[in-house]
């Protein structure tokens, strides 16, 4: 399984208890909703740091990774390519026009 869906569910989960057991012991749902959250942020926070340096560093790892090119994206940067020296060569010859004058 991979490491942030294991996290976000364990998160829930804690939410979910926290939310259910304060609902039963608070007369307001919404308070009960807001303590819930930070319970659930805390203990997060606290003891699952192994889980979440997991993620962080799945990310990381997914973030490093080049991006595979799709075949639109290699004949867009060949064209690109072409017409940035077709506009060198151009700007080159004018040059060269202007000094022959």
């Amino acid at each position: 399984m991979k490491p942030w869906v294991k996290y976000t569910i364990v998160r829930l989960g804690v939410f979910l208890v926290a939310l259910v057991v304060l609902v039963l012991l608070l007369p307001n749902p919404y308070l009960a909703t807001l303590v819930a959250a930070l319970v659930a942020f805390c203990v997060s926070y606290l003891f699952f740091a192994p889980l979440r340096r997991r993620v962080a560093l799945d990310l990381a790892e997914r973030r490093s990774r080049p991006e595979p090119l799709d075949g639109d994206s290699l004949a867009e940067d060949a064209e690109l390519a072409e017409r940035d020296a077709r506009d060198e060569r151009d700007a080159r010859d004018e040059r060269d026009a202007g000094r022959a004058s």
